[in-house]
């Protein structure tokens, strides 16, 4: 089964964005691909909470996510857009990931349940609690390429949510993501294949990359990784469209060969020895 991944330098012009995830959608739909993956944040990357405010809207106001329901209906692919940011009924805002089928219709939506609150060494500070809502839910999806766990970037650090969705069925996990480069060189591709690894399951993750127009920085390296720990692909830092093959079947041979999801226990109180 092919997919394809958009890797995207996202800016602050959410009609440009569209553009290009439309253009996106039918490069992904021409090259044969049956799902398009792309990044977090696909709609708008705006550090100014003054200057976005006025693109912040509601799911069904959006005009990103209307345009790539249209192109997934018009070239026949599915997308699994990596994430949006929308405004919610409370007036709060929400970091929203959605699962598109080939008739533009939504199957499935997540909001990330993580949220990126760090201080970095190199002097970067990010709350995305200052501004977003995290969500309660993991959600999984059936897609063309199997039972599809959805993520978003910072939620790659928690296992605990990746146990969750392949005990739920997950045979394929999707994680776009926005990482900065300090965070990506030290942990990207490490955390990637521990989650495909220890889920025995396909990794998908979509990746923004280079130098955006609100100033700053992600590491790109868009992959997907096979359940034994493969990289099946590594998109590096250039923006563009990427192809993978996934064998379907490994999924199972993996899991027969070291059963983890089998072996999986609750895990009982942790005893405080004196």
């Amino acid at each position: 089964m092919k997919i394809a991944l958009a890797q995207t330098t996202t800016g602050i012009d959410p009609a440009r964005n569209a553009a290009d995830l439309v253009a996106a959608v039918h490069e992904a739909a021409r090259g044969g691909a049956a799902m398009l993956f792309t990044p977090e944040m696909s709609g708008l990357l705006d550090s100014d909470r003054a200057r976005a405010a006025a693109s912040l809207v509601s799911e069904d106001e959006d005009g990103v996510l209307a345009a790539v329901r249209a192109a997934a209906a018009a070239a026949g692919i599915w997308v699994e857009l990596g994430s949006l940011a929308l405004r919610r009924a409370d007036g709060k805002l929400a970091n929203r990931s959605f699962v598109i089928d080939a008739e533009g219709r939504i199957r499935a939506r997540y909001d990330k349940l993580h949220l990126f609150d760090v201080d970095l060494p190199t002097g970067e500070r990010w709350r995305e609690s200052a501004a977003y809502t995290a969500g309660e839910t993991a959600v999984v999806a059936d897609t063309p390429i199997g039972r599809l766990g959805l993520a978003i970037c910072y939620d790659l650090r928690f296992a605990g949510l990746f146990a969750a969705l392949s005990d739920a069925g997950a045979t394929a996990l999707s994680i776009p993501a926005a990482f900065t480069r300090p965070t990506g060189a030290a942990h990207w591709h490490i955390l990637m294949r521990a989650r495909a690894i220890e889920s025995a399951a396909f990794v998908i993750a979509a990746a923004q990359t280079g130098e955006h127009a609100d100033g700053r920085v992600t590491y790109g390296h868009s992959l997907v990784v096979d359940p034994w720990g493969e990289v099946l692909l590594d998109m590096g830092a250039a923006p563009g469209i990427g192809f993978a093959e996934l064998d379907l079947g490994a999924v199972e041979a993996v899991r027969a060969r070291v059963p983890v999801i089998a072996h999986r226990r609750a895990i009982p109180p942790v005893e405080i020895a004196p």
